[in-house]
């Protein structure tokens, strides 16, 4: 925590992400949620909700599919590849939109790209770019990190979401984990 309180002076946005493995419990959690909200610094978090930590109050949530449905203590008996005719899945995100509060919640959703929800705003989906799928490895780590720099660069949550679905079309057509270049994500703009 002293090293996040000395670096937190410089920083425009913080990224947490809960891999499961007991580092990020709730004391460590509040403790940075009150030196980002004290600071203003954007606090983006990539959940892992077997924790049963408290999200609430965050910039930035992002789960996968089955995440947002395990928060939001829902089962996940639908499929549907429009996003929006998914009854339970629009539930999910209304849910944890009132719950928990983030300022954006931004559910991934593997080969259905990523829905974008806003409180007080429709959700916004955005069909994934990916061209050839070779490893999903790195996906959701590729969509935080991108979605965390474009807001902290001053993009709109939109703009952040359009990027970073980009960025991580661009990653899983690659094997392993894997990163990707500002001149391979430009090219995908050009032909997306």
């Amino acid at each position: 925590m002293s090293a996040l309180k000395s670096e937190l002076k410089n920083a425009d946005a913080v990224i947490v992400g809960d891999y499961g493995k007991g580092v990020v419990t709730q004391p460590l959690l509040n403790e940075i949620k009150t030196l980002c909200h004290e600071r203003g610094v954007w606090l983006s978090f990539d959940p892992k909700p077997v924790h049963h930590l408290n999200l609430s109050n965050l910039s930035l949530i992002t789960p996968n599919r089955k995440e947002a449905f395990e928060l939001a203590n829902l089962p996940d008996e639908t499929k549907n590849k429009n996003p929006f005719a998914d009854k339970n899945l629009m539930l999910v995100a209304e849910r944890l939109l009132n719950e928990l509060r983030p300022a954006v919640l931004l559910v991934t959703l593997g080969e259905l790209g990523m829905l974008l929800c806003q409180r007080g705003q429709k959700p916004f989906h955005i069909p994934t770019v990916a061209q050839e799928v070779f490893d999903v490895s790195g996906a959701g780590d590729t969509v935080i990190a991108t979605f965390t720099l474009a807001i902290a660069a001053g993009a709109s949550p939109m703009e952040a979401a359009i990027l970073s679905n980009h960025a991580a079309g661009i990653v899983v057509g690659k094997i392993g984990t894997a990163t990707t270049t500002t001149e391979e994500l430009l090219k995908s703009f050009n032909h997306g």
